[in-house]
């Protein structure tokens, strides 16, 4: 067995053993959930669910994901602080789907794992120069290495639990892009980052029959800020490092869901004088339930668009900046017609439905008006 066969041996492995974890410990921590009281109860509009759902669901995920690395992905000092970094990002979630944390403390201990593994050599050291018109290809960021590696690991942490606002979104939006790691790291036959993406990718497809709507479990603040944190570190050890030339557009394009929904947000609460983070309901996901769409609509829609930024990442790697524009521009202009044809039929029909139904509640409700007239007459 040579190189490749070996590696794309271990990538499915990692990826089956994450998955089959991950599947079966979701009903031994839903029931968990339930002890410790970490449910899920519908008390605003932002939640689009209507009775009490167990959260927690982040855990399954978690023990899927370390199982499958334990066995397959070899302990570097590097892969260690990203671990333990990890760790301590999943007991403050645990923690806050119990009971619900300050803000400011999960900031604050989020930027401590995050510094774990900055300090610990996956750092992000320099990055291509986003004006195209300047002599100096790259941003070498020296002294603020450090400090910038921790902004990126908390940002995009927080920016998947930002849209964990639907069933399935989160889970399904970071497989997504784990994918995309994935595929990029073999083609670059960077090995450890494609085994550790294939037990992420593994470890959310496990947990996603539970989280597809209707959700029977969330995954919570644990694992929301799991994933984000994850991706992040990935993303250091996988894209900067070795896509230096095009560094700064590739982990943009793969995350770029979550970080222009929080970057959207952010800049509409600072606008409304609000705090950044104060939260609202007003994310991308919101915005397409009010256009009409279904929950199961919201998140294809959603998915559609990941695997877009997805797939024109990799395609940037392998083929340049010119096949990539084309490649992105062809599949938004399919997704666009796609979108025409289908969705409008699909909300015309539930509108029917919807119509159909209050019409019949108004004939049964004349109907037990009607006696009572009679009496009265």
């Amino acid at each position: 067995m040579n190189l490749d066969n070996q590696l794309i041996a271990y990538v499915v492995l990692a990826l089956l053993v994450a998955l089959v974890i991950s599947f079966l410990m979701t009903p031994v921590v839903k029931t968990f959930a339930y002890k410790v009281g970490a449910i899920d109860v519908p008390k605003d509009g932002r939640r689009m669910h209507k009775v009490p759902i167990p959260r927690l669901g982040g855990l399954a995920i978690f023990i899927g994901f370390m199982v499958s690395i334990l066995l397959f992905v070899p302990i570097t000092s590097e892969m260690k602080s990203i671990l333990l970094g990890a760790v301590i990002i999943v007991v403050l979630g645990v923690v806050d789907d119990i009971m619900a944390l300050p803000a400011m403390l999960k900031f604050v201990v989020q930027i401590v794992a995050a510094a774990i593994p900055a300090t610990h050599s996956v750092t992000i050291l320099a990055f291509s120069n986003p004006n195209i018109f300047s002599d100096n290809l790259y941003w070498v960021l020296g002294g603020l290495s450090v400090p910038f590696t921790i902004l990126w690991i908390v940002a995009i942490t927080n920016s998947v639990n930002l849209i964990d606002g639907l069933d399935g979104l989160a889970n399904g939006v970071s497989a997504i892009s784990a994918t995309t790691m994935l595929v990029i790291a073999l083609l670059a036959s960077e090995a450890q980052v494609a085994i550790v993406m294939a037990a992420l990718v593994g470890a959310c497809v496990g947990f996603m029959p539970y989280n597809l709507n209707p959700a029977k479990m969330f995954m919570g603040d644990t694992g929301a800020t799991f994933l984000g944190f994850i991706l992040a570190t990935m993303s250091i050890q996988g894209l900067f490092k070795y896509y230096a030339v095009i560094s700064f557009v590739v982990p943009f394009l793969i995350l770029g869901l979550p970080i222009f929904d929080t970057a959207f947000a952010f800049i509409r609460r600072i606008a409304h004088g609000q705090s950044p983070m104060h939260a609202d309901r007003s994310h991308i996901h919101h915005r397409l339930i009010d256009m009409g769409l279904s929950q199961k609509q919201a998140v294809a829609t959603l998915y559609v668009i990941s695997a877009i930024l997805g797939l024109s990442a990799v395609v940037l790697t392998t083929g340049g900046e010119e096949k990539a524009m084309l490649f992105f521009a062809a599949l938004c202009i399919v997704a666009v017609v796609a979108a025409k044809v289908v969705f409008p039929k699909e909300v015309k029909e539930e509108l029917k439905e919807e119509l159909h139904e209050e019409l019949e509640d108004l004939k049964e409700h004349g109907h037990r008006e009607e006696p009572g007239k009679d009496k009265g007459a």
